[in-house]
Order: structure tokens, then sequence, then C-alpha cells
């Protein structure tokens, strides 16, 4: 019988926490509560914080220091490592303020998608990215502190326990495909292409589209990482101008490290690297001011990437996909990377675009699963999405061939 984890600090949330736990068992649950706290005070717990502790790469001596951030922030690392080797979780719930957020969330988003989560939090009425980033973490205003039990937290508290029980209780129909699933990354300016390339691919496959804004990038590879992808046609490398450029469309620094770990088929291409992004107008950085600038929308401005710039971005690309496990394709685009890049348009810049293609192909090691092909289209071109087509069931065959072996 799969269990409900109710987890947090139980030195300052016993009573909360306890709370859910009371109303997850009122609902027939089997539960599990699990003590992040760094207090090192006695648990009243089911799993005691040392416990979790021992699940840090450095052992529990880690975790428990006078220093409260490091404590914190070493007790969220053990318990994303301990949350992976629970084998009867069904679903994962948590109470608390700002340190217990982070560290409930931490280990929620080291879950698979479509495993239940809910957090409750000071922190959901704002900026929630940090806490539930590329996952599927439902998290729930607390409207007033984390601190007792009243008329309001016993509201707010028990609506969250019966959503994780309805969760856990009633799992969501899956299987009404049997299509596999096909990750696809998408801007504005490169939408003609993507939506050609699905018209070709969506009899055969589950096409899901990713807004290419940071946490889309995220998302792909969290379903990547989790085993619920067949494959991605990675055609809007966008995000990977932003971490170079400073911009604030970033997906990190380990934007495709996800095909490092796992033997995926990919393909790929330079949709939109000609472009950084910032927000309004007024909101570009002073040093940028005097770059070229063009106004997407009132609220995204488009800072056009330099010739070295797109030579840094063409090296980390290079370097990314000489990492892959699986069969590569990454086709390069010599007639342009976005709506925009085209001549006489705003961003039409070839000695930007020379560097970055030269960067790649001088970067990219081939062998004979792994090829890189220059093609004189650009991007939005109807010949280069079925390029791109017929690169995917290139590479798609030989996983084929082995789920059916």
């Amino acid at each position: 019988m799969r269990a409900a984890y109710v987890c947090g600090t139980f030195d300052t949330k016993s009573r909360e926490l306890f709370y859910l736990r009371q109303c997850l068992e009122r609902l027939g649950l089997r539960v599990v509560t699990v003590d992040l706290a760094t207090s090192g005070k006695p648990s009243p717990a089911s799993v005691h914080p040392r416990e979790v502790a021992r699940h840090h790469p450095q052992g529990e001596s880690a975790v428990f220091s006078d220093d409260r951030g490091a404590a914190t922030g070493a007790m969220a690392l053990a318990f994303e490592s301990f949350i992976r080797t629970r084998r009867d979780l069904g679903g994962i719930i948590s109470a608390g303020g700002s340190g217990g957020t982070s560290m409930a969330t931490q280990g929620m988003r080291a879950l698979p998608i479509g495993v239940p989560k809910v957090m409750v939090s000071t922190m959901a009425s704002g900026d929630t990215r940090p806490y539930v980033g590329p996952s599927d973490i439902c998290m729930m205003y607390s409207v007033t502190d984390v601190q007792g039990i009243h008329r309001i937290s016993e509201a707010v508290l028990g609506n969250a326990a019966n959503a994780l029980a309805g969760m856990i209780a009633h799992p969501p129909l899956t299987g009404s495909t049997s299509k596999p699933a096909l990750g696809l990354t998408m801007f504005g300016v490169t939408t003609p292409c993507v939506q050609m390339l699905t018209k070709r691919l969506e009899d055969d496959y589950d096409c899901l589209v990713f807004h290419a804004t940071g946490v889309g990038g995220q998302s792909m590879e969290k379903l990547a990482d989790s085993g619920l992808l067949a494959g991605v046609i990675d055609v809007t490398t966008t995000e990977i101008a932003d971490e170079i450029g400073d911009g604030v469309l970033s997906a990190g620094p380990t934007r495709l490290d996800v095909f490092a770990r796992h033997a995926l088929p990919y393909v790929g291409s330079c949709g939109a690297l000609d472009m950084i992004n910032f927000g309004a107008w007024d909101t570009v950085p002073e040093r940028y001011r005097a770059r070229k600038l063009y106004r997407h929308n009132p609220t995204v401005t488009l800072m056009r990437t330099t010739a070295d710039e797109c030579r840094a971005v063409g090296e980390f690309i290079a370097t990314k996909l000489n990492a892959m496990r699986g069969p590569v394709r990454f086709l390069i685009p010599e007639g342009g990377v976005s709506s925009i890049d085209r001549p006489g348009q705003p961003f039409h810049d070839p000695e930007a675009d020379r560097a970055l293609f030269t960067a790649i192909e001088q970067g990219f090691r081939t062998s004979a699963e792994r090829k890189l092909l220059r093609l004189p289209l650009h991007i939005n071109d109807e010949a280069f999405a079925d390029a791109l087509a017929a690169a995917w069931h290139e590479v798609s065959r030989p996983a084929a061939n082995i789920r059916r072996a």
C-alpha cells in the first residue's frame, strides 16, 4: 500500500504537520512522517532527521551545524537523495515558511512528473519558480503563517490533505494514446517550423511542445529524466543564448545534460540563437542600451547576439552534443535561425550566424551515430521541417529496434 508522506520541520511545525497526518489517516491512507529539522531536538516523526541527513553525500555531519542557512541547504540536498530511495511513496505533502518550503520542494522536484506533490506555504502568493521549477508541485497559499491550528489553518491544511488524498486514491487515467511522446521546443520566431514539423509527426507521435522560456526547456528535460519521452527534437535552443548573454530566459548551465545521462534520440537546431531576452524596454540593463534591440511586444525586448556571443553559444552546444549518449543529429539552417533573422529583417547578421555555425562545426565530434548537417535553408522553410522530420526518423529507428528486441 503506497503511503502519503508528510514532510517538514517537526521542531517548529509539528502541530500543523500532525494535523495533515490526522486528516490523511481519517481518509484511510497510510502516512509516513519525515522530519527535516536541523535543530538537533528530539523528533516525534516516523523518520528521524538524522536518518534523512545520512543521505547527504558527506554524511549527517554536513547537515547539523551552527549556520542555519548552510544547515537548511544541506538538509535539502540530503532530503532530495532520501526521497529518491522511497519505494512506497504514493504522494507527498508539506507545510512551512521559506526555509521549510525550500527543503521540502527540493525533494519534491526530484520525484517524477505525475507523483502527487502538495506544498502549503507562506511563499505561495509570489514568485514560486524557485520552488516549483519544472515540476508539477501544487503550491497552496497558507493565508496565515504556518503557526497553530485555528479556523483558517484547519480549512487550508484540510483542503490540502484532501487534495493529496484525492490524487493518491484517484490517479488520472493514462494510456489514452499509445503513441510515444516526443518533446519539441518552440519560440514565437520558430513557430512555423515547429507547426509544420508537428503536422508531419503527429500521426505517429504524441507531440509535446515546450515554450523555450527557461522553465520550458527545464520542463522538457524533466520529462526526459522521468522516462516519459521517447526523444526530443530541440528546434529552439535559444535558452542557451540567454545563459551565455545574461538574459532572463535561461534554462541554466545544465541545459542538455539530461541527454548525457539517458541515451535518448536527439535532434537539435539553432532556433532563436540570434537573440537574448529581457523584459519591457526599460528593464534592459544600461550596459546593453547601445546594442541592437528589438521590441518583440510591450513586455519582451530582444537583443541581437554578437559574433563573440554566438561563438560562445556554439562552443557550449558542441560540448553538450559531444557528451550525449544516444544517437544525435544537429541541423544548421544557414539561411537564418528565426523569423527576424532573414535578409531585410532587424536581426539579419550573417557574420554573427557564421560565428555560431563555425563554432558548432569545429567543436562537434562526428561518428556513425552523431552527425552534423549544414543546410542552405532558413529555419522556417518547409524544406527544413522536412529535414528535421527525416533526421528524427533516422535516429529513432535504432531505439525502436531495441524496444522490439
